[in-house]
């Protein structure tokens, strides 16, 4: 739950996103499940929103999502839910209280911002956005992943530790959405267990839908 000295009188937090992207929802998940006032401000990627002075004073680079909380701006989904589980949360909690616990959740956010990012991600910014990529590559990519995921939940409810971390939270929303760009989960069972089990969490919100690919 969030510390009583950090949510008295603050405003709420400004989500910066586009609502159809998995990295902005990753920081929308990780506010909810702490309960944390959010305001989302869904920007006009089409027009170029993202590249404007104002935005890029927020997000240098011109990426979403990024966040405003009361004056603290910051950019990169898993920063962003690093920063959020310490301010609002006890970080032990989230990224580990041992130091093989904190090397397992640091392993699986660069797996969300490697294999993730190139697999489901991308194969879904193929279908969903057009995005000009190989898409047969990032299935493959995606597939390769799942396989040693699924594996890996065998016998264990969580991907790095014996709770829900951001390791969790960092894989969730491609994974799930992980058929609108062509990549079935059916093949996955442990996979769809851990799915369950997110979608399970007191304050989980989800990410709208989009078609799933014939």
């Amino acid at each position: 739950m969030p510390r009583a000295e950090d949510t008295q009188s603050n405003a709420p937090v400004k989500l910066y996103r586009n609502p159809k992207s998995g990295h902005c929802h990753r920081v929308e998940l990780m506010l909810s499940l702490l309960s944390v006032p959010y305001e989302c401000v869904d920007l006009d990627m089409s027009n170029g929103a993202h590249k404007a002075p104002d935005y890029t004073r927020i997000s240098p680079l011109g990426q979403v999502p990024a966040i405003d909380d009361n004056g603290v701006t910051l950019s990169d989904s898993n920063a962003i839910i690093t920063y959020l589980a310490d301010r609002y949360d006890n970080l032990d909690d989230w990224f580990g209280s041992t130091p093989a616990e904190r090397a397992e959740v640091q392993r699986w956010l660069s797996i969300a911002a490697g294999e993730v990012f190139r697999g489901p991600c991308s194969a879904r910014l193929v279908t969903v956005f057009g995005a000009q990529l190989d898409h047969d590559a990032a299935k493959a990519t995606a597939h390769n992943l799942f396989r040693v995921m699924d594996e890996h939940l065998l016998n264990r409810e969580w991907l790095a530790a014996g709770r829900c971390t951001l390791a969790d939270i960092a894989g969730y929303s491609y994974i799930a959405h992980a058929p609108e760009g062509g990549v079935p989960l059916s093949s996955y069972s442990n996979i769809r267990a851990w799915l369950e089990r997110i979608e399970a969490l007191p304050g989980f919100v989800g990410m709208a839908r989009s078609p799933v690919p014939a």
